[in-house]
């Protein structure tokens, strides 16, 4: 077994560093009033980062995630991070949750007591899971490397059965983490109870239009629509020259953090609601997570890996696993019949909250769908 213990405990230096460098930022030149026209509002950030530099306390953010059960393992060569926090119920269902960007393993902070003790939150203990959620390779504190998410899943399907002993699981992710979902259906679908996920993935070149519902013709034009206004710039640049802008944000936090927040604020109503969907000690601390690891090279460093897969090929059809969908409205549109295109549909839910960071942001819905499905699996 190469399992070990982790702890996250990081050196004073880093932290005294860190407060020194943003006493010391220089902060452009703009129009007070621009608000979010040409990216980030400066009046949101300065007040993020006085707050960071007076107010916002890392130590007591570290204790809170040191009360996970933490360990890495080495698998295939790879370190791979990982919270392992086990049911209370009589038969907890393995479940592996996967992260996407610009979030990180923390992104499910508050669904991992639910999950596992749902009798805590007045559940029913007989649904109750054992929790795996790991940091993708690139991220967080496993290994600065970036795959392609085929390799990913291979590691994931060996941590959960060759270092964890779990023979089936349910598989749950976001964003790139339901990319690497569906790569598992397709490399793994013997080890896989079945799957739940908040993005199948979108039109593209090749994509038959004509095909395409009225439902799903207003969706792939939202989805251009944000592409062309937000997706463009960001994802472009890390597909294209991630090291280049490594330098600027593995230097300067405060360019890490309005990086990190612009991008995780797009989409329907994220501009505008962001302060009240996410807390600045919630903020910074998915920032220093980057930051205090210095992996936003590596983590940018995955959209060139992706980029390099064939048209069509991230969010290929998958069949053979019982899959579950929920849709956030502040995410695209996803119409029931877009879902049914990509996974072998069984669950899908309109949530009435939330937006693409749905079990950071709602997190009963959340865990209550995912006991939900669990539940439905049972009964097959």
């Amino acid at each position: 077994m190469t399992i070990q213990p982790f702890s996250i405990k990081i050196e004073d230096a880093v932290l005294s560093d860190l407060k020194e460098r943003l006493a010391r930022t220089r902060w452009p030149k703009v129009a007070v009033d621009a608000g979010w026209t040409y990216g980030l509002e400066i009046g949101y950030l300065q007040e993020l980062v006085a707050y960071w530099q007076d107010g916002y306390d890392w130590r007591k953010q570290e204790a809170a995630l040191n009360r996970f059960a933490q360990f890495r393992a080495e698998v295939d060569g790879v370190g791979i991070h990982f919270i392992h926090e086990k049911g209370k119920g009589p038969n907890p269902t393995p479940l592996l949750l996967l992260h996407g960007f610009p979030d990180s393993f923390y992104r499910y902070h508050k669904v991992i007591e639910r999950l596992t003790d749902p009798a805590r939150v007045g559940g029913d203990p007989n649904q109750s899971f054992d929790v795996v959620v790991p940091s993708i390779p690139g991220t967080g504190f496993s290994d600065p490397v970036a795959l392609p998410d085929s390799a990913n899943a291979d590691l994931f399907a060996k941590l959960m059965k060759d270092e964890l002993g779990y023979a089936r699981f349910i598989a749950a992710g976001g964003d790139h983490g339901a990319i690497i979902v569906q790569a598992l259906v397709r490399q793994h679908p013997d080890q896989l109870l079945g799957i739940h996920l908040t993005d199948v993935g979108y039109p593209d070149q090749t994509t038959d239009f004509s095909t395409l519902s009225p439902a799903e013709q207003q969706m792939a034009g939202w989805v251009q629509d944000w592409f062309m206004k937000e997706g463009i710039g960001v994802n472009t640049i890390m597909a294209t020259k991630p090291q280049t802008l490594a330098y600027g944000l593995n230097d300067s936090p405060v360019g890490l953090a309005a990086w990190l927040v612009s991008y995780g604020s797009s989409g329907g109503h994220g501009n505008a609601e962001f302060k009240t969907r996410f807390s600045p000690d919630e903020v910074l601390t998915n920032v220093m997570i980057y930051w205090v690891t210095q992996t936003i090279y590596s983590a940018a460093q995955g959209y060139f890996v992706a980029g390099q897969a064939a048209p069509g090929s991230l969010y290929a059809r998958t069949s053979g696993v019982p899959a579950a969908v929920a849709h956030c409205p502040y995410d695209p549109p996803l119409p029931r019949e877009w879902a049914a295109r990509f996974v072998d549909l069984v669950h899908f839910t309109e949530f009435p909250r939330g937006g693409h960071f749905v079990a950071w942001e709602e997190p009963a819905l959340y865990a209550d769908d995912l006991a939900d499905f669990a539940g439905q699996l049972r009964q097959v």
